[in-house]
């Protein structure tokens, strides 16, 4: 358990923070050993449940976290009613099983089953994030997500684009790898590219590309926006191409992991070709179905394995450079707001080395590697405040209104999503 000073104190203000500010580091007091022990019995009693569990388990999770994490040096409490969230993961699981009988009855359910998805994400997303502001409480103020339908599904307009955009993608893949035919003859040159194949799926790649970077942006954008602590609104100063800019490093940084291995590659392929020799001794696998199907196994583990080691780097530096980029421009009205002062390079390594450390251990280095990542995100941040903690949050307690939108929520059954 880290220290930390007594509520009245507050750090010295550093010549970037808002005048008249005091600082409050935000801080995490729990432990790797502690959380692990959560993290076992919620492992062990999903296990012998098939998964029933679930909604307990991340409910004893939140509460772990929240309970640990002081702002201001009080802890946030996490207050969701079980009721919602076990009803959150029935509705998760008969989605899942529209999905099932979607893909074994035809193509066209599958589309149909797309469209209906496409209608039903917003509303799923507002409706988890209307039950996770809630459940939210710090120094008896209760977090509020106060965006209408109308502002979520407006935010979410890139999802529609999606749709046909699988189409084109489908199109050029067609178009990139069109049927041989059955007897080219002698001197004909067959190739399975064509330059309208290339182009169309290139076109393809960048319109999805952007419209998950709009998503990303539209769904961070109302959530500080029309977030709400008493009486006080978010704000948000960040636009579109800040997105894209972190977006677009994160790509050429795993374009660049990618040729490192490729690199790489060109050195072990003989070493791994020798090793699947030695393992399969004078057998063919195109000839011996048990050799066949340990080679596809093969095949197939190790290019997951490349496929998550390759992206870690990209998707860890992702992940920081946008927590730094959104804690440091947003606030809370005119009263508050957020410096992130986190390493990027230090995450990144910290990152790639405990995704290392899981798939050596089967997983059970996951809980360090969580409340590692969550530690230094945190940790990172600091809240500084016009006219101290104790003024403001005695004003807001004054201005926070009342719990009729909330209980109208629960009678229509809004909070399905835990």
């Amino acid at each position: 358990m880290h220290p930390h000073p007594a509520s009245g104190a507050a750090e010295s203000i550093p010549s970037s923070a808002p005048r008249d500010a005091e600082a409050y580091p935000l801080e995490f007091t729990g432990s790797a050993d502690a959380y692990f022990r959560v993290w076992i019995v919620n492992l062990l009693l999903c296990c012998v449940t098939f998964g029933i569990y679930t909604p307990w388990a991340r409910r004893r999770t939140a509460q772990y976290f929240y309970s640990n994490t002081l702002v201001a040096h009080s802890p946030l409490e996490f207050t969701g009613r079980l009721r919602a969230m076990v009803l959150g993961f029935v509705l998760v699981l008969l989605l899942l099983l529209a999905r099932d009988i979607a893909s074994a009855t035809g193509q066209e359910l599958v589309v149909t089953l797309l469209l209906a998805a496409a209608a039903l994400v917003p509303w799923a997303w507002g409706s988890a994030m209307r039950f996770r502001f809630r459940a939210t409480r710090w120094r008896g103020l209760r977090l509020q997500f106060a965006a209408s339908w109308r502002e979520v599904y407006r935010a979410s307009w890139p999802l529609w684009m999606l749709v046909p955009l699988w189409w084109v993608l489908l199109l050029g893949l067609k178009w990139l790898a069109p049927e041989m035919p059955d007897a080219p003859e002698p001197n004909e040159k067959v190739t399975g590219v064509t330059p309208a194949g290339g182009a169309w799926l290139l076109l393809g790649l960048v319109l999805t590309l952007l419209c998950i970077i709009r998503i990303d942006y539209n769904c961070k954008n109302l959530l500080v926006r029309k977030a709400r602590l008493g009486a006080e609104q978010g704000r948000w100063k960040l636009v579109y191409m800040d997105f894209v800019k972190v977006w677009l490093a994160s790509v050429a940084l795993f374009m660049l992991c990618v040729l490192g291995f490729l690199a790489l590659s060109a050195v072990l392929t003989g070493q791994l070709l020798g090793a699947l020799a030695w393992l399969f001794g004078r057998v063919d696998p195109r000839t011996d179905p048990m050799s066949l199907v340990l080679t596809m196994l093969i095949v197939y583990i190790v290019g997951a394995l490349l496929a998550l080691l390759l992206s870690a780097p990209a998707r860890a530096y992702r992940e920081a450079r946008m927590f730094q980029l959104v804690w440091n421009h947003i606030g809370i009205g005119q009263v508050a707001r957020f410096k992130c002062r986190l390493a990027i390079g230090r995450y990144v390594l910290l990152r790639t080395r405990n995704l290392l450390l899981v798939l050596l251990t089967l997983g059970f280095y996951r809980p360090y590697a969580r409340v590692s990542e969550y530690r230094m995100r945190l940790e990172s941040v600091t809240l500084y405040v016009k006219g101290g903690v104790e003024q403001v949050v005695g004003a807001m307690v004054r201005q926070q209104p009342g719990g009729l939108g909330d209980a109208l929520a629960d009678a229509v059954g809004l909070d399905l999503i835990g």
